[in-house]
């Protein structure tokens, strides 16, 4: 599947239709927007559910969001009822993994359990895909929701991660941006000596594949003016399709940022396990969550390039 980049969330809803349904797996399903996402993304025809969790708290959730029968697996108790999602993806029965209503170090812990976990000995790590008004694609981000202050190696296998799935959804030679203040290498600011790393890294090999460039600042990466007012000869600028944040507090404000000022949508995941795994904030609308299920339902059913 060749696939420059993706306009919208609509247009990944509609690949997933022509693909067939995905049966995701769901932790803690006693939530009204969890459930009202996993019937949306029932009826839109990408994935069926089956929620792992309190049985009568589902079922009087559901009867009130007016959601309709659904498969549920009885677990009152939140974090076994995360081993038991990850384990119904572990043995087959489930294609992705979807935290519910649990604590997300509770969920993680469930999900790299060594007996019933997902672990494959991939570092985890975050992957924000977000729709911007008035942008012509999807820009996806990583990692504002995993790892603190990952360093020199655990960015390159942030970056892996990132590229794996997005070849897997067809993007097979993103632009990336790693993220930095400014384009000068400066060995008092870890984020430019790793960036320039990383570059090298691309140059022999190390990583297959991508436009890489860095250190770059924010304006030169999504601006092809601000890079010429700066004499900064880009590849990407203004058109970069995967973004490399230096550590979790820039990835969580500049993606609060894009969808609390630019009413930006957004889809989140947890790569790096054995399965796609939907991760999304609280504070996540029904909407929010549907688009991560589409998300992880792609990259489910998509074959490794």
């Amino acid at each position: 599947m060749a696939q420059d980049a993706f306009g919208n969330f609509s247009d990944i809803l509609a690949i997933c239709r022509k693909l067939g349904k995905v049966r995701i797996s769901v932790a803690a399903a006693q939530d009204e927007d969890v459930l009202r996402a996993v019937w949306a993304a029932r009826d839109a025809g990408i994935a069926d559910a089956v929620l792992v969790g309190d049985q009568g708290r589902i079922e009087d959730i559901a009867a009130k969001a007016g959601v309709g029968s659904l498969d549920i697996v009885h677990e009152p108790e939140e974090a076994q009822a995360a081993r038991t999602a990850a384990t119904l993806v572990r043995e087959g029965r489930a294609d992705a993994l979807m935290k519910g209503l649990v604590n997300t170090s509770d969920f993680l812990r469930a999900v790299l359990d060594p007996d019933s976990g997902l672990r494959k000995g991939s570092l985890l790590s975050h992957l924000a895909a977000f729709e911007v008004p008035g942008l012509s694609k999807l820009m996806f981000h990583t990692d504002g929701g995993i790892n603190i202050a990952p360093g020199l190696e655990e960015k390159k296998a942030i970056l892996l991660n990132a590229l794996g799935a997005l070849a897997r959804v067809g993007i097979r030679e993103p632009k990336v941006a790693l993220l930095s203040a400014n384009e000068q290498v400066n060995p008092k600011m870890p984020s430019t000596t790793d960036a320039r790393a990383l570059v090298e890294m691309r140059a022999r090999g190390e990583i297959p594949a991508g436009i890489l460039e860095g250190p770059i600042a924010l304006d030169v990466a999504v601006s092809r003016k601000a890079a010429e007012h700066k004499k900064i000869r880009s590849e990407i600028s203004g058109d970069a399709d995967l973004f490399l944040v230096p550590n979790i507090e820039a990835g969580n404000l500049l993606g609060k940022a894009l969808v609390y000022y630019a009413k930006a949508k957004m889809a989140g995941l947890v790569l790096g396990a054995a399965c796609p795994i939907v991760l999304t904030s609280r504070s996540e609308t029904a909407e929010g969550k549907l688009h991560s299920i589409a998300l992880a339902s792609l990259i489910a059913m998509s074959p490794a390039p």
